[in-house]
């Protein structure tokens, strides 16, 4: 759970991550190269995908304001089954609590404040 920012960053439990926060149902990651939103691909996550069972959906931080992800990046997790969900990222940080909290299936990344 993501318990507060700090500067541009996140911080869980008392570790920050200051560049951006990979999250699934059991790690949470630093996203120390992650892109912009506009060149944002499903290789910038990593394994984040990759999680067994499938995510239902990728809650997606776009930072400090919403902005669309581009639609080649959406259409390729769609195959996938993996819906994408944007927000700015500190909405997304909030929605992660309430989602695992109601033992949603989902991961998440959130770019910088």
């Amino acid at each position: 759970m993501v318990t507060g920012f700090q500067g541009r960053g996140f911080r869980v439990r008392d570790d920050v991550f200051p560049d951006g926060l990979l999250l699934s149902p059991v790690r949470a990651l630093a996203w120390t190269d992650a892109p912009t939103i506009d060149a944002l691909t499903p290789q910038s996550l990593g394994d984040l995908l990759d999680a067994t069972p499938t995510p239902e959906f990728l809650l997606l931080g776009t930072g400090a304001g919403l902005r669309q992800p581009p639609r080649p990046f959406v259409r390729a997790l769609e195959q996938r089954g993996i819906g994408v969900e944007a927000m700015d990222s500190r909405a997304a940080a909030r929605a992660w609590g309430v989602l695992r909290a109601e033992e949603r299936w989902i991961v998440a990344a959130l770019l910088p404040l």
